[in-house]
Parts: structure tokens; C-alpha cells; sequence
């Protein structure tokens, strides 16, 4: 067995063939329009050329790849180099808030070809929310790639759903939603497949988030802070989103840093959520901020993160306010307790306001380069 630059095994065995080709797959996105040749493609991947040359044969009949012109060799006759077909794939990200739902149709290379958002009411039954996903998803794909439904789009991979947990992702069941207990137990998952005809993958919103950007390019161990109607961590160890056994990492926002403090719609007292959502509700932005950067120094002392990146709606209104007070805080908390490698950054999360419903895509996508956390 040959291991990669990037630290992945290839193995030439048709046993693991779906894992060589999502090897090759990776290095032809990242080699972007210019192309890599099939000798890179080995090197890349630490597959014999052989295998690259059945493997990239098989994406070229399937019209993942395509050839993208010639390059000049030290020797002999010039490399053919290929690249990937971003639009041969389309994936969808939903992000579900607690009123308000976004869509984005993604292609391969991650890139946002069609984008969709409305109102919701997430406490108005799954019947409700099920139809506005349909209703929306149906009319994102029939907008961009045509078609009465989208199991009629042949590039369309699947669905990726992402909303606020707790929820168990591999099965796709939600669990007691903060604030909205009767989804407990609901399959999420199976009930939108068996009405869309097509896979879905669910996840907590702050999970895809934290996927999408580390499949963008954010790489070692971060936290995503995302502060928009709720308050959720997204975790990145390694590289790896954690989810932990039972998809309960990154319950942020219920940490206690306040002992019989205001209650919490969780049932607990003095929650980092609850706190920090009502400083935002009498306005004092600035308590808000502070009360984050306590939240994010425990978990930074815990965890010992690379970087803090910042996102939500409420963050996004007031961004520099909410940079600012939690890198203040988080730097307050080095110099007390002499951390070594200086203060960790903090900064708000590239992608916007899009950042849950495009990581929502990579559900589906990231699996297909490598990605197992996907």
C-alpha cells in the first residue's frame, strides 16, 4: 500500500477502486482548468500509472474528466492532461433556520450555480416544512437544470440538509431541536428522500458549515461559531469535522457559564445561548461579543484550536463588533494564562450568509473527492 501526499492511502485493488478514483478525483479539482497529466496523477496519489490510466479512463466514459490540451515533456511525446468536468455534477445544500429557509445548487468544484430563499416556520410540522423543501428544492433545479422534478436532473447527486440540532446524522433523525420538541424522533432523512426520489444526507448546521469550509480550503483545527436565531459550534480536528459518537459535538451554546442564570430553551439555567441572545435583544452588542469570547476561550483552553472564524446573521449584523470582542477576550485570556504560540485568531467565516447551505452541498460532494466526514 502507497500513501499519498496528503497522508491518504491508495492501493491499487479493485476492492477499494471507489477510494482511487475519489483520489484522482481530488487532485483533478485542485489542479483547477489548466489539467494535470496521468504521471502527476500517480505521483499524486501513489497509484501505479496503470491504475491512474484505467481509473481516469473510467471518469473520461462516465464525463467526470475530460482532456484539457497537451503540456511538453522532459522526453518523448507530450503529456496529455485532464481535467475535471465541474458541471458533470450538481449537488443541493438546504439550509433550514428556524424561519427561514436558503437553497444553493452547487457543481462540482463547489461553485453556487443557482440559489433560492424564502420564509419558513419550522414550528409549523414536518408536513409544512416538508413541502417548503420540496416546493423550493424542486424549482432550484428545474430553474438551473431543467426537468419536471429533480430525480429528471441526471447530474443531480442528491440533497443536503442542514438545520439546528441536536439530530442523529447518520440516520438522518432529528431529535429534541432546541425550541422545537415535536421534531423529536422525526426521519428527516427518509421522509425527504421518499418525497424527492432522490439521496439526502442531514446534518447539524453548524457541522456543514464547518465541512464546507474545510473542504474550501481552511485547513487544520478550527472552530465555527455560528450566532444567528441560535448559538452552535462547528468543530474541525485534523482536518475532520467531529462529530462525536452520537452527533452531539458542538452544542455550543449550552455550555452554563452562569449558575441559576436565565433560563434557556434547552431546560437548562445560564446558557452561553440564552445570555448572549438576550444582550443581543436589548441591543448591547458589545456584552454579546464578551460573552461569546468567554464561551470560545473555554473551548479554545479545551481544544486548543488554530483559529475562531464567526458567522450567523447576528454576527453578520454587527461583524466587526463581534471580531473584535471575542479576539479581545480570547487575547485578555493568553496573556493570563501565558499560552505559547501567541493569541489565536479570530475572524469572520468566508461564504456569508450562504456559508450553512453550501457546506449543506458538500454532504454530498465531499464524499465523492475523499472526504469520509462528509
Amino acid at each position: 500500500m502507497n500513501r499519498t501526499k496528503s497522508g491518504q492511502a491508495g492501493a491499487n485493488l479493485l476492492a477499494v477502486r471507489s477510494h482511487n478514483a475519489a483520489l484522482v478525483l481530488d487532485l483533478l479539482r485542485g489542479a483547477g482548468a489548466e489539467g494535470i497529466s496521468r504521471l502527476e496523477l500517480a505521483e499524486g496519489t501513489g497509484l501505479t500509472p496503470q491504475a491512474v490510466s484505467k481509473i481516469t479512463a473510467r471518469l473520461r466514459e462516465e464525463g467526470l474528466a475530460t482532456e484539457a490540451g497537451h503540456r511538453a515533456s522532459t522526453g518523448g511525446k507530450p503529456r496529455t492532461v485532464l481535467r475535471l468536468v465541474p458541471d458533470a455534477g450538481h449537488a443541493v445544500g438546504v439550509h433550514l433556520d428556524r424561519d427561514e429557509l436558503r437553497a444553493v445548487l452547487v457543481d462540482l468544484d463547489g461553485v453556487v450555480v443557482g440559489e433560492r430563499r424564502g420564509a419558513l416556520d419550522l414550528g409549523a410540522g414536518a408536513g409544512a416544512v416538508l413541502e417548503v423543501v420540496a416546493r423550493e428544492t424542486t424549482g432550484l433545479v428545474a430553474d438551473v437544470l431543467g426537468g419536471a422534478g429533480p430525480a429528471d436532473a441526471g447530474s443531480l447527486l442528491g440533497i443536503g440538509v442542514a438545520l439546528p440540532g441536536p439530530l442523529d446524522h447518520t440516520r438522518g433523525v432529528l431529535h429534541r431541536v432546541t425550541g422545537f420538541p415535536q421534531w423529536d424522533g422525526f426521519p428527516l432523512r427518509d421522509a425527504l428522500a421518499e418525497r424527492l426520489g432522490l439521496p439526502v444526507v442531514v446534518d447539524k448546521d453548524t457541522n456543514a458549515a464547518a465541512l464546507g469550509l474545510s473542504v474550501a480550503g481552511e485547513g487544520g483545527s478550527f472552530a465555527y461559531l455560528h450566532l444567528g436565531t441560535g448559538l452552535g459550534a462547528g468543530l474541525v480536528i485534523g482536518g475532520s469535522v467531529h462529530r462525536g459518537p452520537r452527533t452531539g459535538a458542538g452544542e455550543f451554546g449550552h455550555q452554563v457559564v452562569q449558575l441559576d442564570g436565565p433560563p434557556c430553551e434547552c431546560g437548562n439555567q445560564g446558557c452561553v445561548e440564552a445570555l448572549c441572545l438576550a444582550a443581543v435583544g436589548r441591543g448591547d452588542t458589545r456584552e454579546a461579543a464578551r460573552v461569546l469570547g468567554v464561551a470560545a476561550g473555554n473551548l479554545v483552553g479545551l481544544l486548543d484550536f488554530d483559529r475562531v472564524l464567526l458567522g450567523g446573521r447576528t454576527v453578520a449584523a454587527a461583524p466587526e463588533a463581534f471580531t473584535g470582542g471575542v479576539a479581545e477576550v480570547l487575547a485578555a485570556r493568553t496573556r493570563r494564562e501565558s499560552v505559547l504560540g501567541g493569541t489565536v485568531p479570530v475572524r469572520l467565516a468566508p461564504g456569508g450568509d450562504r456559508v450553512v447551505a453550501e457546506g449543506a452541498a458538500q454532504l454530498l460532494l465531499a464524499p465523492l473527492f475523499g472526504r469520509a466526514d462528509g
